[in-house]
């Protein structure tokens, strides 16, 4: 576990080996995903021309990560964010992402220089920012403990896997620690963090390596909170299951932004 530790906080990501314990949960969570695809109630969910299924909060999972017919979340992943990270629950309801051939198409009401960004650049972000306004210019309103991603799909290497930046973590973290300096943490969300956010990226993208990150049901994959990270396109000779490549992700939400901000 501390060599996990040392490997999550100096790359700003850590990967787990196939953990059987996570075998059930993954099966059914898997169901439950094929099953959100085809709700109408989610229907505003698919993008770039139905290459993406963004799935936000549409995993039916109970606050212990139960879904009906499997045991809570377990495995060793879970275990390190119990003990090493303090982190026991509550779990919201996950994303199910679910990428399929051809992505990502270019939507209608995205820009030519948007498409090019997640075309060639994975769409590189910070989770929590939000664009806002006709300029969408970029405001902090959702404060993370982590990423955690759990595979629900097998895919080939190059079926739009997570991308990430090893050690962007450490370089967004300062420059959010200094854009929000001065102000109490119910403001934050009121700062406009844009220009500093973009030129934070470009440094990370030129300092910092690209890493993907393909993985299988069983694995996982948990990112730190600041990390640069993204989806890479679908290869042109990838494969995945006839369910596409399904993860769900976890977003669990802080309860103490001071130390969302100041705690590595």
């Amino acid at each position: 576990m501390q060599n996990t530790f040392k490997t999550f906080h100096d790359l700003g990501y850590v990967r787990f080996p196939l953990s059987r314990d996570l075998l059930p949960w993954v099966e059914a969570a898997r169901e439950a995903g094929r099953v959100a695809m085809q709700d109408a109630r989610h229907a505003q969910w698919w993008r770039h021309r139905r290459t993406w299924f963004v799935g936000v909060d549409c995993l039916p999972n109970l606050p212990d990560g139960a879904l009906p017919g499997a045991p809570p979340l377990a495995g060793e992943v879970i275990s390190f964010l119990r003990d090493s990270l303090g982190f026991a629950g509550p779990w919201h309801q996950a994303q199910v992402s679910v990428c399929f051939p051809g992505y990502p198409q270019r939507d209608e009401d995205e820009t030519e220089a948007q498409h090019r960004f997640r075309r060639f650049r994975d769409a590189a972000h910070v989770d929590g920012l939000h664009g806002e306004g006709p300029a969408r210019r970029r405001h902090m309103r959702e404060f993370h403990d982590f990423i955690l991603g759990l595979p629900l799909s097998e895919a080939s290497k190059d079926a739009a896997p997570l991308v990430v930046w090893p050690g962007s973590h450490r370089i967004m973290q300062q420059v959010f620690q200094t854009a929000l300096a001065g102000l109490a943490p119910e403001h934050w969300g009121e700062a406009d963090v844009t220009d500093v956010y973009q030129a934070a990226r470009k440094r990370v993208m030129e300092t910092c390596p690209r890493v993907e990150l393909p993985a299988s049901p069983g694995e996982a994959t948990l990112v730190h909170r600041f990390t640069l990270h993204g989806v890479a396109p679908w290869g042109e000779h990838a494969t995945a299951s006839g369910h596409g490549r399904m993860i769900a992700y976890f977003r669990p939400e802080t309860r103490n932004k001071l130390s969302w901000l100041l705690l590595s």
